[in-house]
């Protein structure tokens, strides 16, 4: 999700629990596939896309959509039948069974399965203060068994903290190792998006990652968010002053990626995302031998929602043809 504007949104989450409009039923699911499955009918041989929920962020903000309708909307809408989900527009249910049940209720009416839940909000898994840390843990337990009521797979956190770089990611490495030995309880993954800071230097991924060693904790590579430091210090607004090469930043992260999301912003006239060659990306991320899902999750201010979702599964669609 945006770097610069999620810190504004994270402020709306109090009210943005909406359950309007009119879609109809949800999503199936059965367990979607890790990075390591086999894909039928999958694109270019190594990859199925994937729907992430903050590519309406602004229609759920503005109580114009609902959590419970978006599986709806990505299979009838735009024929996507694997789902991401993110907290922030469910905060209030994670423990509400009869929420969940009619989450999947509509997922099973409409044969859309569940693959993720992206986390945020529940505090810095990085924080160099022990109590902190480990209340952030405990906090994200709820999602781990939301998730696991859902038929998700995953979770996605975060690894924010604030200190020298080798520090926070030595915190991270012990609270997200806690948090998946929790998830390992439930067959749920536990994986980081570069999302800023420390977190946008693929080597510092890497490190992590080499520090938790679990297999059921991986990274979900942003092709995007590879903004180190901003102007003023600031972690979500201000203009980017350092920024990580993203081409080399997901071939790193690539071998522990259990997915990735597939981020776009602007297009050309010919349906090519500006910021990020599609075609060198996807390139690299089919030699690195990885099978799973690439999320779509665009967050443009120029095309509606509806049509950046639409230009971005067409550009996937097109580049997937060229790798065939």
């Amino acid at each position: 999700m945006s770097l610069s504007t999620r810190r504004k949104f994270l402020s709306q989450i109090a009210g943005a629990t909406a359950f309007g409009l009119f879609y109809s039923a949800c999503a199936s699911h059965k367990k979607a596939a890790s990075s390591s499955s086999s894909f039928s009918g999958s694109l270019a041989g190594f990859f199925e896309i994937s729907l992430a929920e903050w590519s309406f962020h602004k229609a759920l903000f503005a109580n114009k959509m609902s959590n419970l309708d978006f599986p709806v909307v990505a299979k009838q809408q735009f024929g996507i039948n694997v789902v991401e989900y993110v907290n922030q527009f469910f905060k209030d249910k994670a423990k509400d069974t009869n929420y969940l049940n009619e989450l999947l209720k509509r997922c099973n009416d409409n044969g859309v399965k569940n693959h993720l839940i992206m986390c945020d909000g529940e505090g810095d898994l990085g924080s160099l203060d022990n109590t902190k840390r480990m209340q952030a843990v405990e906090n994200h337990y709820k999602w781990v068994d939301a998730a696991k009521h859902l038929g998700c797979l995953t979770i996605r956190v975060n690894a924010f903290g604030t200190g020298s770089a080798e520090d926070v990611q030595k915190a991270a490495i012990d609270s997200i190792g806690r948090l998946a030995e929790y998830a390992a309880k439930e067959n749920i993954n536990v994986i980081v998006e570069n999302h800023g800071g420390n977190t946008s230097n693929g080597q510092w991924m890497v490190g992590l990652m080499k520090g938790i060693n679990r297999p059921n904790v991986g990274v979900l590579p942003d092709f995007n968010n590879f903004c180190i430091k901003r102007e003023g210090g600031q972690q979500w607004s201000g203009k980017c002053i350092e920024e990580y090469d993203r081409y080399k930043g997901v071939a790193e992260m690539m071998p522990y990626a259990k997915g990735a999301s597939a981020k776009t912003v602007d297009f050309d006239a010919d349906g090519n995302c500006l910021e990020t060659d599609y075609n060198k990306m996807l390139r690299i991320i089919k030699d690195s031998g990885f099978h799973g899902y690439l999320g779509i999750e665009y967050e443009g201010e120029k095309l509606s929602e509806e049509e950046g979702v639409r230009q971005t599964k067409a550009l996937l669609e097109k580049v997937a043809v060229s790798l065939s």
